[in-house]
């Protein structure tokens, strides 16, 4: 009998992957990953870089709780995959993060156009904001495979790998609990970000100034711009004030004479037995529709 060569013995004690406890399972058991735009898009363009069927080879890893810890700073994605042998795996996903001047400019977008800052403020990503980035020159997602450095120290000569695989969609699951993970792989926290966007809307809108006394309001009201009336308050601030005398004994009036009792619509008793139709033999069938029928018109109203 020949000897095993190298290459056979080099992936002979591989085999199953050795069960985790406690590991981070992904949360679709079946089907596809990711449910939020964010996530879904991430996917895809993976897919786009023809890792279709390698990204499936992860899957079963993910979904089996195979990746013990996932971490996520600005630029890289670190995380420990434990596969057939004793010692878990360790892997790397690296994204060049945006540099400091690209993201002020994104926060000036941003904060300029009340609907992001909104959303974002309220913990939402956009559909939208994709094209802001990309119209910045900031694509939130990787243009091609190789704006991806992804690193695994098993033998596996494949890229990715299933330990990589099953990293890329725990990845994107970590993008549905918080799309602003995305984000902070590009190089901005939650914080850091809402930070600069709450800075940049006070400055825009004007800051609240602290009074102590009635004659420094007066001094700060001469000197304090304060902002135009927006939304109601610009279509309401050309109306001048009417006393509350004047007013007090209509305010429970009508704007518009009403009429003498509300319209009402005549319709049989009956309506509702003739829509739904007979019961079931089991609870009365034909027969029981008929006597309720006779006890609606008997309890009726008298004008009807």
């Amino acid at each position: 009998m020949s000897e095993p060569s190298a290459s056979t013995d080099r992936f002979a004690d591989y085999g199953r992957p050795r069960r985790v406890d406690g590991g981070l399972r992904a949360r679709s058991a079946r089907g596809a990953i990711g449910r939020s735009w964010w996530s879904r898009r991430f996917l895809e363009v993976l897919e786009s870089f023809a890792l279709g069927t390698r990204l499936t080879r992860g899957r079963s890893y993910a979904r089996a709780g195979q990746v013990l810890s996932l971490d996520i700073g600005p630029g890289r994605v670190s995380a420990v995959v434990q596969g057939s042998r004793p010692q878990p795996y360790q892997v790397s996903i690296a994204l060049k993060p945006f540099p400091a001047a690209l993201w002020s400019r994104i926060e000036d977008e941003l904060a300029g156009q009340a609907f992001f800052s909104a959303r974002l403020l309220a913990g939402d990503l956009p559909d939208e904001l994709e094209e802001l980035f990309a119209a910045a020159g900031a694509p939130l997602f990787p243009a091609a495979v190789d704006e991806l450095t992804q690193r695994c120290n098993c033998p596996d000569f494949a890229v990715p790998c299933k330990h990589l695989a099953a990293t890329f969609y725990l990845l994107a699951e970590a993008f549905d609990a918080d799309p602003f993970e995305l984000l902070h792989w590009r190089g901005r926290s939650r914080a850091e970000l809402l930070d600069a966007l709450r800075a940049r809307r006070t400055a825009t809108t004007g800051a609240t100034v602290p009074i102590d006394s009635p004659s420094e309001l007066d001094g700060a009201l001469s000197t304090v711009d304060v902002p135009a009336p927006v939304g109601a308050a610009r279509a309401l601030a050309g109306l001048s004030a009417t006393p509350l005398a004047e007013t007090a004994d209509r305010f429970w009036s009508a704007p518009v004479p009403l009429p003498d009792r509300p319209p009402r619509l005549v319709t049989g008793t009956d309506l509702l037995l003739r829509q739904l139709g007979a019961p079931a033999p089991a609870i009365g069938g034909p027969g029981l529709l008929e006597r309720l029928r006779r006890a609606y018109r008997a309890f009726g109203p008298a004008d009807r």
